[in-house]
């Protein structure tokens, strides 16, 4: 994952068409047609040997023969003679190249693979970066670039998108067109052999011209680059992705082409992982605009309650239906706000209720004036303001009548003009006031919703998750013996007793369990565990032995247990007669009358790793059919959240004849069954069914676990990587005093709102470059404590003050490009600390931590006053010298390499 030398793909001061000719069907007339058309301003060279001129522009025979060193070329020639014309271009240093050349398609899996390795190897990638192959190309308005196969006038905006899909991006330009909507950049990915979705969201994160970011996705190749760069990017703008879903796997799966192997996809676990990064996945290429378009303005919408506005009663009834279909509410107005619309337009002229109804020839000054209304309403979250076209009625003047009284407010409005003509007019109006504009009532309902959505969404991006309980201590060395055991017996999964221990090593209640190899072992087994007991079935061909009555209960005498185990058999061997019989389980019947029936299963998925699924148990699970899941590493409030999702959420809330289950408990063992998965790589699946919950608490009644060979560390097979606390560590100060230095958790929001609020106005002048104000939100301090792992660190220093409560001291920053060829750093102590080595400590950590994970420079800022921050630097080899670029700062750098000689 890299933005090096993106620059040079999506910036070309130059550009080369490599494979140019004059067949108006080839890929290389047609991209220097669109080139010249499109006004770029930089010199456009073709290389051909076939024809003196193209496009009226002068050829040159080779690369070797231009008359300078490209930035960009697009190399428009077979795909076997691209391995040649990359080497040639990474002699004349070029930078960029994209693939459009056919032959990709045609090719076998090995020859693909033979292919771009080749390419890749020659390219050397960053050094050349690599579109494609099997690209359309990619367009940059703001450069009048159209270096692509797509005819269009696209005009600029502030709108990327990014497809996956030759197809799409075709479908989608010319939607836009007609739309009459911009773009930042328009950029068809083609086979990914280089450039991915990652590279692309953090290039585009960061880019000034782009707004908001649209994805059409089919597959993803490394989960954990694009989950980083994904959630990197959503925390700065919207993004939004598409995907056709179950439709999409299936043929896949059936025509086994998908670039990521020969796996069923499933289009669940996508679902979860778009949400998990704060994205937005909507439903069609109109929500796509939809959403962008509302996106995209600097208001946000906190809630899911619409006022509308309306001159026509059967437009408000439409969208309000829309909206609670949607899962939207419709805003109470106040009495305050009824009032004062009646004293506008007369109590007997409107609705008096939500849809605002008011008179069908209302003027651009009515519209406004109870428009100002409903603004200074809390009881909304955003207003939606439609107009029904009315003989002689000036559209376009009560437009431009809302426009100036939206001048300054802060508040979502949303417009709907319906009709065509003069309703064109008025929506260019809302258009160049950057006003969100729909021309139906749906489309602007379903634009508020995707909002709502997509910030909660984002709010789980930085909600600060419920502690975990202190006394969760698993045996994790007790769960690894056990699978190891099973592993050097050759066998593939756990018996349910050795499930069971596992799950109790890692905390969760489970009801004890024996094997038994006949029924004489059968009643000496349930002798053990005192009776009643349940009586079930062991056979590799019946996973489930209910299904042939291999389940008895309640069993409460010796006899019983014999009888129930002959009877078993008995009918086991007149029903599945194929059947091997391994024997019997016997287990100590789990008394919890009236308790929920949950399950929870962990799986490995190919791309996305690990995943987790919650809902209704039992054995009517699979006709039930009540889901959720989602990626470890779980918190409380992911557990919340993923449980909030179900159907059996609202049991477990409670009846008036039962109390409400212990979700508190319930989130709690899914968070150590994400942790057992991560601890424990071997497993490569488990299954808790039934999983009782009630008031008192959960208790597993039934568990299989299978299991395989694994090397390397449990967190690589992760989307996200977990708190790491292999980095946690105790230090001592120059007074003895103990301190912890470890990374920062979301759960320390608290205590480090406590610490910035404990600096000085001089440390934090310091620490930020200049007066901040000290009244840092949620928002604020998510940003601080909920950090992603792969590319950022915060190692803070804690300790107990005189109460036993724990303080923050002091932190120390890294934040690493995604290449992570250089990291940033920031450090900040604690007034009454200095002086006692803490500064030292941790600077000691960020640098150890950097060199190990293999950083080559370390640098960072500070003024130019702190001489105190410059000697430390230059106490550990920092290089410091005056920035270039402003004179009241100074620059550390230290080369990692040199760190330990």
């Amino acid at each position: 994952m890299s933005v090096i030398n993106l620059e040079y793909l999506f910036k070309p001061k130059s550009v080369a068409v490599i494979g140019a000719t004059n067949d108006p069907r080839n890929a290389g007339n047609i991209v220097m047609r669109n080139i010249m058309a499109g006004g770029f301003m930089g010199p456009v060279m073709p290389v051909s040997n076939q024809a003196e001129a193209i496009a009226g522009v002068l050829t040159h025979k080779s690369v070797k023969h231009l008359p300078k060193s490209p930035d960009l070329a697009i190399v428009c020639s077979p795909l076997d003679e691209v391995p040649e014309i990359i080497h040639s271009l990474k002699e004349r240093g070029t930078r960029g190249a994209v693939l459009m050349g056919s032959g990709f398609a045609s090719m076998s899996p090995e020859e693909r693979l033979d292919i771009k390795s080749t390419i890749l190897s020659i390219a050397n990638t960053p050094d050349i970066r690599l579109i494609g192959p099997k690209s359309l190309g990619f367009m940059v308005p703001s450069l009048n670039l159209n270096a692509s196969l797509a005819h269009s006038d696209l005009k600029p905006g502030k709108v990327a998108f990014i497809s996956q899909s030759d197809s799409l991006f075709a479908t989608v330009l010319d939607w836009a067109r007609a739309k009459g909507i911009g773009f930042s950049h328009m950029i068809a990915l083609g086979s990914r052999i280089d450039v991915s979705f990652a590279d692309i969201l953090d290039y585009l994160g960061s880019d000034p011209l782009t707004r908001s970011i649209m994805l059409y996705v089919e597959s993803i190749k490394d989960a954990r680059e694009f989950m980083s760069a994904a959630r990197a990017a959503s925390r700065n703008k919207p993004v939004l992705v598409i995907r056709p879903g179950q439709a999409l796997d299936t043929v896949l799966a059936d025509l086994k082409l998908k670039e990521t192997g020969d796996h069923r996809l499933v289009d669940a676990v996508y679902d979860v992982a778009f949400r998990r990064a704060g994205m937005l996945r909507v439903e069609n290429i109109d929500g796509l605009f939809d959403a962008a378009q509302t996106l995209g303005t600097p208001k946000a919408v906190y809630g899911k309650k619409l006022a509308i506005l309306t001159n026509g009663t059967s437009a408000g009834i439409l969208a309000a239906d829309r909206l609670l279909a949607g899962g939207g509410e419709l805003a109470e107005l106040s009495d305050t706000t009824i009032e004062a619309i009646d004293n506008i337009l007369g109590a007997e002229s409107w609705s008096r209720s939500n849809p605002v109804d008011i008179p069908f020839n209302a003027n651009g000054k009515a519209y406004s004036d109870v428009l100002k209304l409903l603004l200074k309403d809390k009881g909304s979250n955003g207003i939606l303001v439609m107009h029904v076209p009315w003989t002689a009625q000036p559209d376009v003047e009560v437009a431009e009548a809302l426009t100036e009284s939206l001048k300054r407010v802060k508040r979502m409005v949303l417009t709907a003009w319906l009709g065509s003509g003069a309703a064109d007019e008025s929506r260019e109006v809302f258009r160049k006031a950057d006003i969100p504009t729909y021309d139906s009532p749906t489309h602007a309902v379903r634009a508020f919703l995707y909002m709502a959505e997509y910030l909660r969404n984002q709010e789980l991006l930085i909600e600060t998750p419920d502690s975990l309980p202190t006394d969760f201590f698993p045996d994790t060395n007790a769960a690894r013996s056990i699978v190891a055991k099973a592993l050097d017996e050759g066998r593939e999964s756990l018996t349910e007793p050795e499930a069971k221990d596992i799950l109790a090593a890692y905390g969760v209640p489970v009801v004890e369990t024996r094997i038994a190899v006949s029924a004489k072992e059968a009643v000496i087994a349930a002798d053990a565990l005192g009776y009643p007991v349940a009586l079930k079935l062991r056979s590799p061909q019946i996973p489930q032995p209910y299904d042939v009555g291999g389940v008895l209960l309640d069993l409460e005498t010796p006899e019983r247990v014999w009888e129930g185990a002959a009877s078993i058999l008995a009918r086991c061997t007149r029903e599945r007669p194929d059947a091997y019989i391994e024997g019997f389980t016997v287990q100590k019947m789990g008394r919890r009358p009236g308790a929920h029936e949950l399950f929870i299963s962990g799986n490995v998925d190919p791309v996305f790793g690990p995943v987790l699924s919650f809902g209704h148990g039992g054995m009517a699970r699979e006709m039930i059919q009540d889901t959720a899941l989602t990626l470890p590493p779980l918190s409380m409030s992911l557990a919340k959240e993923l449980v909030g999702r179900t159907r059996i959420a609202t049991l477990l809330e409670g009846t008036p004849s039962q109390l409400p289950a212990d979700v508190d408990d319930i989130c709690l063992t899914l968070i150590q069954i994400s942790q057992l998965i991560v601890d424990v790589p071997q497993i490569t699946s488990i299954d808790i069914n039934p999983l009782y919950a009630d008031s008192e608490g959960v208790l597993a009644l039934g568990g299989k676990i299978a299991i395989a060979p694994f090397k390397g560390e449990g967190e690589a097979r992760l989307a996200i990587r977990p708190y790491p606390r292999e980095l946690e560590e105790i230090v001592s100060l120059k007074t003895g005093r103990k301190v912890t230095l470890r990374p920062i958790r979301p759960e320390d929001e608290d205590t480090h709102r406590a610490f910035l609020a404990s600096l000085s106005d001089e440390d934090l002048r310091l620490r930020f470059f200049g007066v901040v104000q000290r009244d840092f939100d949620h928002k604020d301090i998510a940003r601080f404590t909920q950090i992603d792992y792969d590319r950022e660190m915060a190692f803070i220093a804690s300790a107990p003050d005189e109460d036993g409560n724990l303080e923050t001291l002091g932190v120390m920053r890294t934040n690493t490009k995604p290449d992570n060829t250089e990291a940033e750093f920031a450090i900040v102590v604690r007034s009454d600390q200095k002086g006692g080595g803490l500064g030292s400590l941790l600077f000691d950590k960020g640098i150890r931590y950097t060199k190990e994970r293999g950083t080559k420079v370390l640098s960072g800022q500070t003024m130019i006053e702190n001489k105190a921050m410059q000697g430390l630097s230059k106490k550990f080899g920092f290089v410091v010298t005056p920035d270039p670029h402003d004179e009241d700062l100074v620059e550390m750098i230290l080369d990692m390499e040199k760190v330990g000689e």
